[in-house]
């Protein structure tokens, strides 16, 4: 959908709060083939389309060396620029 807007839009918006955002950081740093997660206010995203999404992290999550704040920045890029769907 064109009109989709991004994790960061409703984040934005206040739709989606940072709390959230980072439990599913905490999540896809966990477990990086995490599918749909609860991201609030009635949203789903799919941690591991997401960063498979967004090349640079998806490199970083695989990469044993990459710091581990290296690893978080990334997670988190890929969240915001996510699309998530109503739950």
């Amino acid at each position: 959908m064109a009109d989709q807007k991004t994790v960061g839009d409703l984040r934005k918006a206040a739709k989606i709060t940072d709390d959230e955002i980072n439990a599913a950081v905490d999540a896809v740093l966990a477990k990086p083939k995490t599918g749909s997660y609860p991201i609030g206010g009635g949203y789903l995203l799919n941690l591991a389309a997401a960063i498979e999404a967004h090349e640079p992290s998806a490199k970083a999550l695989a990469d044993p060396e990459a710091k581990p704040g290296w690893r978080q920045t990334m997670a988190r890029t890929a969240i915001l620029m996510g699309r998530p769907e109503r739950a």
